[in-house]
């Protein structure tokens, strides 16, 4: 049974600062991945299609597909967990969410859903605007 991770993207102003950020790393032909201090305990689970969910300014606005959970070792000599990331990032429905620190685990029954791309040059809310109008039942 699939199981994903939700993380904070700390730095990102915005859903499209993290892309451009992802975008420069693969253009310099490094890998997307997160190294975190914890392996998570339900690799299986993780690996059986889980994503990771961005949270940016307390709103949960894309998924990035996990496709490697790598054993590393941090400079202080200390075990870590590489969370080796797909370059797709999907845009998901906007959510308020808590802020916490680490990863957690997102069951899939509470995952928001992917919302589709916009076209180009389509108007599209900030997501931190899009969440508050759902929390008010305006949308």
């Amino acid at each position: 049974m699939t199981v994903h991770l939700k993380k904070l993207s700390v730095g990102s102003e915005s859903l499209a600062g993290l892309r451009h950020w992802q975008a420069e790393r693969v253009r310099n032909g490094m890998e997307l991945m997160h190294v975190t201090r914890n392996t998570p305990r339900r690799a299986e689970e993780v690996l059986d299609g889980g994503s990771i969910f961005w949270v940016i300014k307390g709103v949960m606005c894309a998924r990035q597909p996990i496709t490697e959970l790598r054993s590393m070792q941090r400079a202080d000599g200390k075990p870590a967990c590489g969370i080796v990331l797909a370059p797709e990032l999907v845009a998901v429905e906007p959510l308020r969410v808590r802020i916490f620190q680490g990863w957690r685990y997102l069951e899939v029954k509470d995952a928001p859903v992917d919302i589709p791309v916009a076209d180009e040059g389509g108007d599209t809310m900030p997501p931190e605007l899009v969440a508050e109008l759902r929390e008010l039942g305006l949308l």
